[in-house]
């Protein structure tokens, strides 16, 4: 841990948003740093501009291994993977590896709630934000002062630590790609699921699942842990807990365990001797099991950091959601359309086909992240009428659907790219259908992340007539 940044070496890997935050932070606290991307300097314009009014220096087009030659620190962004090659020659060098997380969470005076999982982690993290902001407004600082929700969704909450006081809390949706070189855990650690996702990056399901872990591995006796009862990976990590241990499930918990949880369509809280009945499902806006129990991880979180129960309901029965994530488009001719473009591993858009009893229009596509679509393809045989596959993985899913779908015959046509989707899913569409959008795969076949690519679909189904 660097306590004192001034005059130290720091490179940088990756000119995205957290790459270009720290790199914004760090030279304000006067370390001499390089930040270094593959891309052109004419493809680069607009994030070098962005930091013209600092002494960042540039290595543009690739990552020389002579970089590390003037580094003390290598910072890595979250789409760099440790296998690049000056990653690997870091490593060998005994250079410390580094990002913006780790660096916030070494220097943040407050508070944190750090939340991970394959899914859902987006959705739950912005839930308790809500939650905590409705606390504030209502009971005027009895909790907290301000409330900062950031990490790896919207902004890193490094450009916002040096504002941060002692009675502040931040909430950090964290990713796996972060975790790997992190060695500070949050006060509160919540762990949604642990599913295949992202084997492209780390290669096998047990190296994924122990850079999930890490984010339990530094906390003490007194923080907080919370684990999904129902999820195998997750509940797997509980003889890593060293403070206190809570959890949720969609179903009754056993007697000894604390959390959240459902029962007959009513969502409960129990810890020790306290019993809890919190809300009705129905009263919950957001469509899918897979989504009630992010309600009930975030009510678990909510208590962990002690929210008033009255504002931990309020904010759940005004959620709406999250853009991308099961988002309603529009109805037109009968026919209701739906942006899940955040779902990027076919166990997501799983998920997703559960949320519906209506016949389905799904549209799956992108590019492949070496996850089996076998299990999906059964889905699909079950309970899809058409499907629309597009993009790299198209040939992929188009064999794994027919692989399945012998006896049930389900339609499926293979487009080029998202726009021929959404016509030939038009084309398909009866009035009474769902056309969803949860392709499976990533967006970067086609589009810079899943937001440009929901953003594109919604465009592309707001101009059908």
């Amino acid at each position: 841990m660097i306590t004192n940044w001034t005059n130290t070496r720091t490179l940088i890997l990756g000119a995205a948003r957290q790459g270009i935050a720290l790199a914004r932070w760090l030279s304000r606290h006067g370390s001499n740093v390089m930040l270094s991307d593959s891309r052109s300097a004419d493809e680069l314009t607009s994030a070098r501009e962005s930091l013209a009014d600092t002494s960042v220096s540039w290595a543009v087009s690739g990552h020389p291994l002579e970089l590390l030659n003037n580094c003390d620190v290598l910072c890595l962004s979250g789409g760099v993977p440790l296998t690049l090659p000056i990653v690997q020659a870091a490593i060998q060098r005994g250079i410390p590896l580094s990002n913006d997380t780790q660096i916030f969470m070494e220097v943040v005076p407050c508070k944190t709630i750090g939340i991970t999982g394959s899914a859902g982690k987006t959705t739950t993290t912005t839930l308790v934000g809500e939650m905590a902001k409705l606390s504030i407004v209502n009971r005027k600082s009895e909790i907290v002062n301000h409330v900062f929700v950031g990490g790896n969704i919207g902004d890193p909450l490094i450009n916002y630590v040096d504002e941060m006081k002692a009675d502040d809390l931040a909430i950090l949706e964290i990713s796996s790609f972060q975790l790997e070189q992190m060695t500070i855990s949050p006060n509160i650690a919540a762990v949604l699921n642990i599913t295949p996702n992202h084997l492209d990056r780390h290669g096998t399901m047990e190296a994924y699942a122990n850079a999930k872990a890490r984010i339990l591995e530094f906390q003490t006796e007194k923080d907080t842990a919370i684990l999904s009862h129902d999820d195998k990976g997750a509940w797997d990590l509980r003889n890593k807990v060293k403070g206190k241990l809570l959890t949720f499930s969609l179903h009754d918990l056993e007697e000894g365990l604390n959390g959240a949880y459902h029962h007959e369509g009513l969502l409960n809280l129990r810890d020790g001797f306290a019993y809890l009945p919190l809300i009705l499902r129905e009263k919950i806006q957001l469509r899918g099991d897979h989504n009630v129990a992010n309600v009930l991880a975030a009510l678990t979180i909510g208590h962990a950091a002690g929210f008033k129960l009255d504002d931990m309901l309020e904010a759940v029965e005004e959620f709406r959601g999250v853009a991308h994530r099961l988002e309603f488009v529009r109805e037109l001719n009968g026919v209701r359309w739906y942006n899940d473009s955040i779902a990027t591993a076919p166990e997501r858009s799983m998920a997703a086909i559960h949320a519906f009893d209506e016949p389905i229009v799904l549209m799956l596509g992108g590019r492949d992240k070496n996850l089996p679509w076998d299990e999906i393809a059964r889905l699909i045989a079950q309970r899809v009428e058409h499907v629309v596959a597009f993009g790299e993985a198209a040939e992929l899913i188009e064999k794994a659907v027919k692989n399945s779908s012998v006896e049930s015959r389900v339609d499926i046509r293979r487009v080029k790219d998202l726009r021929a989707a959404v016509i030939s899913a038009a084309e398909v569409a009866s009035a009474g259908d769902v056309v969803l959008l949860s392709p499976g795969g990533t967006s970067y076949d086609e589009f810079k992340d899943f937001a440009e690519r929901g953003a594109a679909f919604t465009k592309w189904v707001l101009e059908l007539s």
